[in-house]
């Protein structure tokens, strides 16, 4: 058996893509896909879980190792009663790809009454790759948060940093754009379509947590992203979070504060995917044993105001083109209908969520409608 050796957490050959904040030690690395400072500003420990699972998030590097092991710990999701997330590792070397799944790890379990925490313990990953020189990208689960404690390569292997002159794009949105129910961590479709439009990716999906919040927009201000989409609404409906007046005021201000610091990158607002169980009446929904959704019944509540996902795609529209008007001309919108619509609802197992098809379906149609040639993120 070839002989492994070690190779330090903290080496700045193997680069983490797609988290915001990185603690690495010679024997630890921990990610969030926020920075740091945000969590001072977390509204409840849901966001902080969300923030942690490391959906897009990757180590890359160059090597001519023929083995790659892994030491890695995983915290997994669990609804009580159901089976737990899967969470899967993928390993691309050059264009193949070898996928691993991970169940040993901790479970975080969810029930109406109260959540708790069992304990697991860490995997071991071998991948054995072609001989020769390849770029390795490692592909961390979408569905977990991950501690990973060893990296090992061919004792003699040589290892390489690996540096791209791509685009960075970073997105943000719901549980959608987080992609629990893809495929495999490079399959979600923002994943999907940033490999296809050949971006880099930061993942701002955060299942459940969409809500228009401050250090989110700030983030976004302040970080080196070549483009930015915006995917709003569906956590506003489905938690009935914003009424009309107020959620118009938001998009407006989130905005505002994006543009402080990045005047004319190319901004796309996206509105909601097609979602039957709150097209037309508002929300808020929420989840059954089984896996599934139901709506709360109000009959009288879009009088008060509140929100379903046609008057979220109505108001998005009005905000973009009265922005559009006042002179923002790298500000696009793009309708949520053109990805996954009505036609396309057997994609949509629990009613709400896309399952791995529908993940496939948004980004070739995320790629035509926001990379293609003329459009928000088309190269010039």
């Amino acid at each position: 058996m070839t002989p492994l050796a070690s190779i330090p957490l903290n080496d700045p050959r193997v680069a983490v893509l797609g988290a915001l904040h990185v603690e690495r030690r010679a024997h630890i690395i921990r990610f969030s896909r926020l920075p740091a400072w945000t969590r001072t500003q977390s509204p409840e420990p849901a966001f902080d879980l969300m923030a942690a699972m490391t959906s897009g998030v990757r180590l890359a590097f160059a090597t001519t190792s023929s083995i790659v092991e892994l030491d890695i710990i995983e915290t997994g999701l669990q609804f009580a009663g159901e089976a737990r997330r899967e969470a899967t590792v993928e390993l691309y070397a050059g264009d193949h790809c070898d996928a691993r799944s991970l169940t040993a790890g901790h479970t975080i379990v969810v029930d109406e009454a109260k959540v708790a925490f069992v304990a697991g313990r860490s995997t071991t990953l071998r991948f054995e790759l072609a001989a020769g020189a390849k770029r390795v990208v490692i592909w961390l689960p979408q569905s977990a948060c991950c501690e990973i404690s060893g990296l090992r390569l061919d004792q003699t292997a040589l290892l390489e940093q690996t540096s791209s002159e791509a685009r960075v794009w970073a997105h943000y949105g719901s549980s959608i754009s987080h992609g629990m129910e893809a495929a495999g961590p490079s399959r979600s479709w923002p994943a999907l379509a940033a490999r296809a439009a050949g971006v880099e990716l930061v993942n701002l999906g955060l299942a459940g947590q969409c809500h228009l919040d401050g250090f989110v927009a700030r983030t976004l201000r302040d970080g080196a992203f070549d483009l930015i989409s915006l995917k709003l609404g569906a956590n506003v409906v489905s938690l009935d979070t914003f009424r009309r007046r107020t959620f118009a005021n938001a998009v407006h201000s989130f905005l505002d504060t994006i543009r402080e610091g990045c005047p004319t990158t190319p901004l796309l607002v996206i509105s909601p995917i097609f979602c039957p169980l709150i097209e037309d009446e508002p929300g808020p929904v929420r989840r059954i044993p089984g896996g599934t959704y139901l709506r709360e019944a109000r009959p009288h509540a879009r009088e008060d105001g509140a929100l379903c996902m046609t008057d979220v795609r109505e108001i998005l529209s009005n905000v973009v083109e009265r922005r559009r008007g006042g002179g923002d001309e790298t500000l696009s919108l793009l309708d949520g209908l053109s990805l996954f619509g009505a036609a396309d609802a057997s994609s949509l197992p629990d009613r709400i969520h896309p399952d791995a098809e529908g993940h496939e379906t948004i980004a070739k149609r995320m790629v035509e409608g926001a990379f293609g040639k003329g459009c928000a993120f088309g190269e010039v």
